[in-house]
C-alpha cells in the first residue's frame, strides 16, 4: 500500500543549524508536487460546505448524490482529519473543516476568476450587475443603455432583485441597493470594496388630485394620520419624519407595497403618499402624473444612499473599473 505523502517520515538529512537547534528539515521541495487531493473532492468539498448539504451540493454540480458521498469520503481519508460531524442525517463542519473549507473556497474561487479574465482578453467582456429593482427599472437600465453604447467592448447584464448578490461566491461582479443610515444592513464585508454612489434626498410625492384632497395638512406630524405608503417595511418614513420633527409612537398606518416602483406607482394612482427621490420620479414629475407634495415645517431628507458593492480582488478589473467610473459621472 502506497503511502500518503501526509504521514509521518523519518528524514535522513538535517542541516547544521538545524541539528545543533534541535529541529528537523523537511524537503518542502519534496512535497510541492504531490500534497494537492484530487481536484474533484476538493471541489465537491468546497461545494457541500457551502450550500449546507450533499444533496444540493449533487444538484449544483450536476452528479449523483452518492458521487458527492464517496469524494467527502475519499478527501478525508487522504488528510486523515475528519471534516465534517454527522448529526441527524446532516453535515457540520467540524472546526478543522471549516478553516479548512475557507481556504478552499478562496483557492477556487480565485480559479474561476482568473478563468474568466483570461477568456475575456481580447472578446467583448460581460458585467453582471444585480440592483434594487426601483433603481435598476427607473434610473439605472437607461445609464447602462448609454455605458454599451459609449464603451464599445462591454456589455451588461442587469438582474433587478431585492436579494443583494453574494460577490464571495461571484453570483455577480457588482450589486448596488440602497442602504439605511440608521436601519437595514450595511454595505460592507470582508473582501469588498464599497463606493456611495449617490445620497438623494426623499420627497414626499403623491398624484395631483390627492395632493388637492390633502391641502390641509400643515405639519410633519400631520403625515401621520395621512395614507402612507410603505416598500418592506415603515422604516423609510419613520426616519423621515423623525428628521422632520415629527414623534411616531407604534407602527405607521398604510399598505406595504414591497418594492420603490410599486409605491410610486400606488401613488400616481392616489392610492397615499410615498417617499422618492428624483432618481425615481424625475419623469413623472415631468409629466405631471406625480408632484412633490410640500408640507409646512419639512424639506427632503437623505437618510441613506445607493451604493456600489464590488470584491475587492476586481475592484480595477477593466470592466468592473469603467463602469464603476461612468455611473459615478452619470450619478453626479
Amino acid at each position: 500500500m502506497q503511502q500518503s505523502v501526509l504521514e509521518d517520515r523519518p528524514i535522513d538529512r538535517q542541516s547544521g543549524a538545524n541539528k545543533r537547534a534541535g529541529h528537523e528539515f523537511m524537503d518542502t521541495n519534496h512535497l510541492a508536487g504531490k500534497a494537492i487531493p484530487p481536484f474533484a473532492a476538493l471541489r465537491a468539498f468546497e461545494v457541500v460546505g457551502r450550500l449546507g448539504g450533499v444533496r444540493r451540493a449533487a444538484s449544483a454540480l450536476l452528479i449523483d448524490h452518492t458521487v458527492v458521498s464517496r469524494h467527502l469520503k475519499a478527501l478525508e481519508e487522504w488528510l486523515g482529519i475528519a471534516l465534517f460531524e454527522r448529526q441527524g442525517g446532516k453535515l457540520i463542519l467540524t472546526e478543522a473543516g471549516s478553516r479548512y473549507h475557507a481556504r478552499i473556497s478562496g483557492a477556487i474561487l480565485d480559479v474561476i476568476s482568473a478563468t474568466r479574465d483570461i477568456m475575456a482578453d481580447g472578446r467583448i467582456e460581460d458585467v453582471r450587475l444585480w440592483c434594487i429593482p426601483g433603481f435598476a427599472t427607473q434610473w439605472l437600465s437607461d445609464q447602462l443603455a448609454a455605458f454599451e453604447r459609449t464603451r464599445p467592448g462591454f456589455q451588461v447584464e442587469l438582474r433587478p432583485t431585492d436579494h443583494a448578490a453574494n460577490l464571495a461566491q461571484f453570483e455577480a461582479d457588482i450589486d448596488i441597493r440602497y442602504y439605511g443610515d440608521d436601519w437595514g444592513p450595511k454595505a460592507d464585508g470582508p473582501g469588498l470594496k464599497v463606493l456611495e454612489l449617490a445620497r438623494p434626498p426623499l420627497m414626499i410625492v403623491t398624484s395631483p388630485a390627492l395632493a388637492d384632497g390633502l391641502s390641509a395638512i400643515s405639519s410633519a406630524q400631520d403625515l401621520l394620520s395621512a395614507p402612507l405608503l410603505h416598500e418592506e417595511n415603515g422604516e423609510q418614513w419613520r426616519a423621515w419624519l423623525i428628521r422632520n420633527g415629527a414623534t411616531p409612537r407604534g407602527p405607521l398606518a398604510g399598505p406595504l407595497l414591497w418594492h420603490a416602483h410599486l409605491a410610486i406607482a400606488a401613488a400616481r394612482q392616489g392610492r397615499g403618499l410615498a417617499l422618492a427621490n428624483r432618481y425615481l420620479v424625475a419623469a413623472d414629475l415631468e409629466r405631471g402624473d406625480l408632484v412633490e407634495f410640500a408640507v409646512p415645517g419639512t424639506q427632503p431628507e437623505a437618510i441613506g444612499a445607493y451604493y456600489l458593492v464590488a470584491r475587492a480582488d476586481r475592484w480595477n478589473q477593466p470592466a468592473v473599473a469603467k463602469l464603476r467610473q461612468f455611473l459615478v459621472e452619470q450619478a453626479a
